[in-house]
């Protein structure tokens, strides 16, 4: 029995694959017909060759499956893989067909639980940005020169003592207090909207707060947890005080990141944005003082020189009192001397004006006005017979230049108008042609014609 099904041969209808042609299309069903899956499991035989590609083993406790990820990929993973370690991985099925291993293309690797915290990120970011708490709009100017910053982070965590230790190097004078919170856990994002609340009151010796600072160090997206808190990020929008975010690493992200007021990389890096350089303003301030002992000194110059003229310029009381006696006398001959020439030149004025007013009286001037008037009155009756007598002439004269030239006048010595269709009168022959209408106006009556020749150039008469 055993040699008959060696010897079966298959028959030519039916066909054969070679192995590498059956891998193939292992493959290509396998990578075709199955989207992209998310698969939990411990990893295990991590392998790291200096391509820089991965491979593992991803298994639970009844199998496994080997896994691939490319460098392409893998080099976007914030964790180290670890034996041991609880992932989850989004992969396409794939068949590595050197050996005919079912295997998964991991696109993407997180610790267990990771992803669903990333699924509930993505959906509150995309929940706050439809709303506008990230918009530009909203975002509050942050002070220049901070008169007292506040920080709401654990009070023994490497943030506050990056933050302290820049502050103390850049501008010690800038006062800070610390909001103690907890950063991590189910209890961190109530403190630290309570640690909001309490600073946005401004009692006590938060009356001057004019800034805050709220964050910690970096580490997994579930030790940040706290910070993508919906109620903590709604918090830090409707605080009246701005909000700084220092929350991680430089690639950490956070809710709070985007709502805050202003984003900084690393706390280390909110100190820097909040205080300036304590030499820049020790510069400025020795400027200023250079500036304003040069000032003193000029104004204490010119206050100097000012009283030593004030001094050329007093006198003595006497010497003013004499002066002042001398011009009064001077006043008084001019005055006497101004009186005297105005009476004497109004006494002048007076006989000027009574021997006027003796040649001017109204008797005399009376009766030559009427003098005036009947030489006038002859004057103008005889120019007014005069004008009417050249008058008559002048009009007899323009009746017979209109007698001589009126058309009438005219036609009477056998001259005649004619005019055509239109009664425009005709004055050259070029403006007729044969077949035209006259009407022709004689000195008694008018004659009707119609034109048979036109002769351009007239005939001698």
């Amino acid at each position: 029995m055993t040699d008959d099904l060696f010897n079966n041969t298959p028959s030519s209808k039916e066909n054969v694959y070679s192995v590498s042609d059956l891998n193939r299309e292992a493959r290509y069903l396998l990578e075709e017909n199955f989207p992209a899956v998310l698969v939990e499991g411990e990893l295990s035989n991590i392998a790291m060759p200096a391509s820089g590609h991965w491979y593992f083993t991803l298994k639970d406790e009844g199998a496994q499956v080997r896994c691939a990820m490319f460098k392409g990929r893998n080099q976007y993973v914030k964790i180290k893989p670890k034996e041991g370690m609880q992932i989850q991985l989004k992969a396409k099925l794939s068949l590595y067909e050197g050996r005919g291993d079912y295997q998964l293309i991991v696109q993407s690797v997180s610790p267990l639980g990771e992803g669903a915290l990333r699924i509930a990120f993505d959906a509150l970011k995309i929940k706050l940005l439809t709303e506008g708490l990230f918009n530009e709009e909203f975002k509050q100017e942050l002070p220049e020169l901070p008169n007292h910053i506040g920080v709401i982070t654990s009070p023994t965590g490497a943030a506050i003592r990056d933050i302290i230790s820049v502050l103390k190097r850049r501008f010690p004078a800038i006062p800070v207090t610390i909001l103690p919170v907890s950063v991590q856990g189910n209890e961190a994002a109530p403190g630290m909207i309570n640690a909001i609340e309490l600073a946005n009151k401004k009692k006590g010796c938060l009356k001057d707060l004019d800034i805050l600072i709220i964050g910690r160090g970096g580490g997994s997206l579930e030790d940040l947890w706290a910070f993508n808190d919906e109620k903590l990020a709604r918090a830090i929008f409707t605080s009246e005080l701005p909000i700084v975010s220092a929350v991680g690493h430089e690639v950490d992200f956070t809710i709070a990141d985007f709502v805050a007021d202003m984003r900084a990389a690393t706390p280390s890096a909110a100190a820097e944005l909040l205080s300036p350089d304590q030499d820049d303003f020790m510069a400025i301030y020795a400027a200023y003082q250079a500036q304003l002992s040069n000032m003193l000194i000029d104004k204490v110059r010119q206050l100097k020189q000012s009283l030593e003229w004030l001094k050329k310029q007093i006198k003595h009381p006497g010497r003013r009192l004499q002066e002042q006696a001398q011009k009064l006398d001077d006043l008084e001959i001019k005055i006497r001397r101004e009186f005297h020439f105005y009476l004497n030149q109004s006494k002048n004025n007076i006989k000027e004006l009574t021997h006027g007013l003796i040649q001017h009286s109204p008797v005399s001037l009376i009766s030559e006005q009427q003098q005036n008037n009947r030489h006038l009155s002859q004057s103008l009756q005889k120019a007014t017979l005069k004008s009417l007598e050249n008058a008559r002439f002048k009009l007899a004269d323009l009746s017979r230049a209109l007698n001589n030239l009126s058309p009438l006048n005219i036609l009477s010595r056998g001259y005649s108008m004619s005019y055509d269709a239109k009664d425009k009168i005709i004055t050259q022959s070029a403006s007729l042609k044969t077949g035209d209408n006259l009407r022709t106006r004689l000195h008694q009556g008018e004659l009707i014609s119609t034109v048979i020749q036109v002769n351009k150039t007239p005939n001698k008469i």
